[in-house]
């Protein structure tokens, strides 16, 4: 079998090392809080919890990333990429070595002075929120808390953790002052499947109960179908199985994205896909050579195909409105998945 890393997914490294600055140093002096699973905690400062957005493919305006790194280790995780940040360079680095950031509540206190009223705020959009750390760590609780303090914000959410329906009290706090929703992310209610593409989130069945649960207790809440693996979970069938169970747990509004592959989650995704599904590397090759969002062709086809099965299943509004009655769809499809 010919090698699994394409030119355009070649990384060099520098072959002396350098002198940690910013970010990385500050990793690299953070505390050890605990171990298990193979998975190292540590601490580490921010100056800010609040971060601003440029990116022009990003239609929100800042994001909250309560921890770096994810321990639900999905394969195809576009945001590995954020431990390089920190010089660590392995693409197992983001889901084996977590860090939860300190003193938050006070520092988004702070920065939402700097929030205009018709900025979005979108939470987990490198990190979920709702990981494992945050049982013991409650990172994600104590930015809800001080949010309960506030109105006239509009804020998102995404998780693929039932571990949400803990905040579900806080979350309807902030939802009567403010524009709250929140996305479970579910790729697939194959939960076989589910396991091997994302091994320590928790089963599909539970996200789509606290899709339920959520709703029932006044937290608008939705699902997100992303990624769209090609080959994998985008067949009529399996997208349409989604769509149905997403109909029977009350779900507001679902949407799907197809994959996107980075260099760096190439490096986890491609040997993943070479053990588990070797007759799709090929086409993902083609697919992806060169590019690491799917063609136009593809995207529409999923876009039409989705259409059709809410229109199937009763999801008759697949969008969230704000309160001017616009359309925020691409919105939450671009800021949470």
């Amino acid at each position: 079998m010919p090698s699994l890393q394409p030119a355009f997914f070649e990384t060099t490294v520098a072959a002396a090392a350098t002198p940690l600055v910013g970010i990385a140093l500050l990793a690299a002096q953070g505390e050890t809080l605990s171990e298990g699973h193979n998975v190292e905690y540590f601490t580490i400062p921010t100056r800010s919890i609040l971060n601003r957005c440029d990116a022009p493919r990003m239609p929100f305006s800042w994001t909250i990333n309560p921890y770096r790194g994810c321990e639900f280790a999905c394969k195809y995780c576009y945001a590995r990429y954020t431990h390089e940040f920190m010089e660590l360079r392995e693409g197992v680095d983001f889901e084996r070595k977590i860090y939860v950031k300190q003193h938050v509540a006070e520092q988004l206190r702070r920065d939402l002075r700097r929030v205009k009223p018709d900025e979005q705020i979108a939470i987990g959009t490198a990190t979920d929120p709702y990981q494992p750390a945050e049982r013991r760590h409650a990172v994600t609780r104590s930015i809800l808390g001080e949010f309960a303090r506030h109105r006239g914000l509009d804020i998102g959410i995404v998780t693929k953790s039932n571990l949400v329906l803990r905040d579900a009290g806080l979350l309807r706090q902030i939802a009567e002052h403010n524009r709250l929703y929140v996305n479970l992310t579910v790729t697939t209610v194959d939960a076989d499947l589910a396991r091997i593409l994302e091994p320590r989130a928790p089963r599909p069945d539970l996200r789509l109960e606290a899709v339920r649960q959520l709703n029932l207790a006044g937290v608008p809440a939705g699902v997100i179908c992303a990624p769209v693996l090609p080959g994998i979970t985008d067949s009529p069938a399996a997208l349409d199985a989604v769509v149905a169970a997403a109909a029977e747990a009350g779900a507001r509004y679902i949407y799907a994205n197809p994959l996107f592959l980075k260099p760096c989650s190439a490096a986890v995704f491609l040997p993943f896909l070479a053990e588990k599904f070797p007759h799709l590397v090929e086409s993902y090759r083609r697919r992806f050579q060169g590019r690491a969002f799917m063609d136009a062709a593809y995207r529409d086809r999923i876009s039409q195909l989705m259409a059709k099965l809410r229109r199937k299943h009763g999801i008759v509004k697949p969008i969230v409105e704000d309160n001017r009655g616009t359309d925020v769809q691409r919105a939450t499809q671009m800021a949470l998945f």
